[in-house]
C-alpha cells in the first residue's frame, strides 16, 4: 500500500514538472527554428529572397548556398517538433483542435520541403556531372530561374497551411489557462497576416508592400511565444480544478471510484 502511494505521488510530481519541461524544450526549438530560418536566408536567400537573389547566391557562392539549403531543410524538422511540443501541451484543452493544428503544420512542412527540391535542380543545372552541356548558358539560366520560381510558388503555397494552423493554435493558447491570453490573440492575428501574405503573393505579386506590416506582427507573435515558452514556461494547473480533459469526459475508472 505504501509502495502504491509512493508511486502515485511520484506520478503526480512528474505530471506537474513535465509540462514546464516540455514548454521550455518547445520554446528552445521554436527559437532555434527562427534563428535557423534567418541564417538560411542570409546564406542562400532561401525563404524571403527573390528569384534573382537566389540565382545569384547559387552562381556566386555555391558552398554557402548548399549550407543554407541544409539549414533550410533542417528548419522543417525543427518546426514540426515545435508543433508536436505544442500539441502535447494543449491537447488537454481540445484534442481534436490540437490534432488539427499539428496536421496543418505537417502539411505545410511537407510542401515547403518538397519545394526545396526545385532549388536542388537549379543548383545542379550548372554542374558538369548533370550532363547539361547541350544547353547554352542562356538556356541554363532560364531553366534555373524556372526551377527557382517553382520553388517560390511551393513556398508560398505552404503559407496557406502555416497561416491556418495558427487559428486553432491561437484559440487553444487563449483557452488553455497555462499561457497568457494575449499570446493567443497575437497568434490568431498572425494567422490573418500570413493568409494575407499568401493571397498577395499569388494575386498581387507586384505589390509586396501589402504584407510588410504582417511580417512585423508575425515576428512579434512567434518570437514572443518562443521566448515565453523558453523563459517563463507554462502555468501548472491543478488537475482537480483545471481544464476538462476531452470536453469534460470523465475516465470510466474515475467515475466508478466515485460511485
Amino acid at each position: 500500500m505504501k509502495s502504491f502511494e509512493y508511486r502515485r505521488q511520484s506520478m503526480d510530481m512528474v505530471e506537474d514538472l513535465a509540462p514546464v519541461k516540455v514548454a521550455r524544450i518547445t520554446g528552445g526549438l521554436y527559437l532555434a527554428y527562427i534563428l535557423a530560418s534567418v541564417r538560411a536566408t542570409m546564406l542562400g536567400q532561401i525563404g524571403f529572397g527573390s528569384a534573382p537573389q537566389v540565382y545569384q547566391a547559387i552562381t556566386t557562392s555555391e558552398g554557402s548556398f548548399r549550407l543554407g539549403l541544409v539549414i533550410a531543410l533542417t528548419t522543417g524538422f525543427l518546426f514540426l517538433m515545435v508543433a508536436w511540443g505544442l500539441y502535447v501541451l494543449l491537447r488537454r484543452v481540445n484534442r481534436n483542435l490540437a490534432l488539427l493544428f499539428l496536421l496543418l503544420n505537417a502539411v505545410g512542412v511537407a510542401i515547403q520541403g518538397a519545394s526545396m527540391l526545385s532549388l536542388v535542380s537549379a543548383m545542379l543545372q550548372g554542374d558538369a556531372a548533370s550532363h547539361m552541356q547541350a544547353y547554352s548558358a542562356a538556356q541554363l539560366e532560364g531553366l534555373a530561374y524556372l526551377s527557382i520560381n517553382v520553388y517560390k510558388a511551393g513556398w508560398v503555397t505552404a503559407q496557406l497551411f502555416f497561416g491556418t494552423w495558427l487559428f486553432p493554435l491561437g484559440y487553444l493558447v487563449y483557452k488553455s489557462g497555462i499561457l497568457p491570453r494575449f499570446l493567443g490573440v497575437l497568434l490568431v492575428l498572425d494567422g490573418i497576416a500570413v493568409l494575407a501574405w499568401f493571397l498577395q503573393a499569388l494575386l498581387l505579386p507586384d505589390y509586396p508592400a501589402i504584407h510588410y506590416p504582417g511580417l512585423v506582427l508575425s515576428f512579434v507573435a512567434e518570437v514572443g511565444l518562443a521566448l515565453w515558452l523558453l523563459v517563463m514556461g507554462v502555468k501548472v494547473v491543478d488537475s482537480g480544478a483545471g481544464l476538462p480533459d476531452e470536453k469534460g469526459l470523465v475516465h470510466p475508472q474515475a467515475e466508478g471510484a466515485r460511485s
